[in-house]
């Protein structure tokens, strides 16, 4: 039982309302609801109105082989705001809070009361900063580089004993081949303890895990050195950052020759966008913190490592598994293995790791076929690396389908828990007695707000593989005939996400 079960089910318990809630139940409904049309019909008009976006797209959107200008502005260049943004006050300030609620949860993990809602730390953790800070990097923009606990203490520490202003000199290289792996096999450790590990949703159990995380993130970046950690070995650095690609904001440095020694900014061969290494290292005049359009950023990426390629997957399939992890698809799954394999739990650990591959796959099936599109040779794993950033919107929209209603609902448990975190019947803040309102949203709101995240995050990634294409084909035509297998990709999984999401609502 995931954390999000005991969270939604107890928080109903406390709020005395008589309807039964479960994770089975779109993360909190306890009502079926009908919808106005069948299924099928919604599944063929969502995946008509994608269709339809890659024609105005390919009719619309053109630019010429290698041009990556955007429209931007500059903040810095605001007045007053570009002053509030260059203040230190504000960046010590958000350093400080990052570092403070970090603590707050292991204290209040390791010495508060042993049971998930009454304690501080799961419902932070599991609701407010997963879901949340998700939504918040994808919208707003890449706040988790300024908030990183685990950058500030470092950094602090650093300072201290006397480290060099500026310097990221690891004690040892990072290993040339290693790449992001150490972050994809920590997704995949996160999401088993999110979808798997019951022992998650412990306080106590919760602290020492992220003690552990700590101890393991610190050592990378004393052994590595703090950005090359972050960007390898760092898993929510490297999650949040692939989201904030998509924001309207960016950082960029203009001018100066700081990048020219940056490994991350010479891997992607692109302009030195949100690349927190030169950003730290750039003078004042040098720095640009801009409005964008959303997407551009992941449309500019430029070629990623194969190992950020499989991140990128796993970050979409784990979510995916969560949620076909409450069908009733998957129950059956269960009744069928069970009697071979003792325990729900090896079945769910099995599926985790199962459904991840198979994205791959069929990834790599649609990349082959892309390729034979194109006329090009070479290696299909080539292919996948430049697409694969089209598929991030996809893994938003879907996050925010699937956990909508978990953190409108659930996600109000912080609220009594911001006065009393540790259990022990304190009222600091006046909101100890506040009781969870599960009449917040509706299950035909959050249907209807599934179905728009969904459909526009497969418009946002059409668009995003046909800029990919623009720049890979010598003409706009010959761009919009390459991407017919990843329309027809984009069209499958709108289909697929619809029918996921609606099972826990209408059935």
């Amino acid at each position: 039982m995931s954390f999000r079960t005991i969270a939604v089910s107890t928080a109903v318990a406390a709020a005395c309302v008589s309807v039964t809630i479960s994770s089975a139940y779109a993360h909190g409904f306890g009502e079926r609801y009908d919808l106005p049309i069948p299924l099928n019909l919604f599944m063929v008009a969502a995946a008509a109105a994608v269709a339809a976006s890659f024609v105005v797209i390919g009719l619309f959107v053109n630019r010429k082989p290698g041009e990556t200008w955007y429209p931007r502005y500059n903040l810095l260049a605001v007045p007053v705001l570009g002053a509030l943004l260059r203040n230190r006050v504000l960046l010590v300030a958000l350093r400080l809070v990052g570092v403070a609620v970090f603590l707050l949860v292991v204290a209040a993990g390791l010495f508060g009361v042993n049971r998930p809602v009454e304690n501080f730390a799961p419902t932070f953790v599991w609701i407010v900063w997963w879901v949340g800070m998700g939504y918040v990097s994808a919208l707003l923009g890449n706040l988790w580089m300024l908030l990183n606990p685990w950058k500030t203490i470092f950094e602090w520490v650093e300072g201290f004993v006397g480290g060099e202003d500026g310097a990221d000199a690891g004690l040892f290289d990072y290993p040339a081949g290693l790449g992001a792996w150490p972050a994809v096999a920590f997704l995949l450790v996160f999401g088993w303890l999110e979808n798997v590990y019951s022992g998650s949703s412990v306080p106590f159990k919760l602290a020492l895990i992220v003690l552990a995380y700590s101890a393991v993130t610190w050592a990378g970046m004393l052994l590595f050195g703090k950005h090359v950690w972050l960007r390898n070995g760092e898993v929510f650095s490297v999650l949040f950052g692939l989201f904030a690609r998509f924001s309207p904001t960016e950082a960029r440095m203009s001018g100066g020759t700081i990048c020219s020694s940056c490994a991350d900014c010479a891997e992607r061969g692109a302009e030195c966008v949100d690349c927190y290494e030169c950003w730290e290292k750039a003078s004042p005049d040098q720095r640009e913190f801009n409005l964008r359009p959303f997407a551009v950023g992941l449309a500019n990426r430029g070629v990623i490592s194969l190992s950020t390629s499989v991140f990128v997957i796993v970050a979409l399939a784990t979510v995916t598994f969560d949620g076909i992890s409450e069908t009733n698809a998957w129950l059956n799954v269960q009744d069928v293995l069970h009697p071979v394999i003792s325990t729900f739990g090896a079945i769910d650990t099995i599926g985790l790791l199962i459904v991840p591959a198979l994205f791959l796959m069929v990834y790599l099936a649609f990349c082959w076929a892309l390729q034979l599109a194109e006329g090009s040779r070479g290696a299909v794993f080539d292919v996948a690396r430049v697409f694969v950033v089209s598929l991030v919107p996809i893994a938003l929209a879907y996050n925010i389908a699937h956990f909508i209603s978990l953190l409108a609902i659930a996600g109000q448990g912080i609220i009594p828990l911001l006065s009393d975190p540790f259990g022990w019947g304190w009222d600091l803040l006046g909101t100890a007695d506040y009781r969870v309102n599960i009449d917040i949203i509706s299950a035909s709101f959050v249907w209807w707000v599934s179905i728009i995240a969904i459909v526009l995050g497969h418009v946002f990634s059409v668009y995003v593989a046909h800029v990919i294409a623009l720049r890979r084909m010598p003409t706009s035509a010959r761009a919009v005939k390459s991407q017919y297998p990843m329309l027809v990709l984009m069209i499958v999984y709108t289909a697929t996400s619809l029918w996921i999401i609606a099972q826990p609502i209408a059935n």
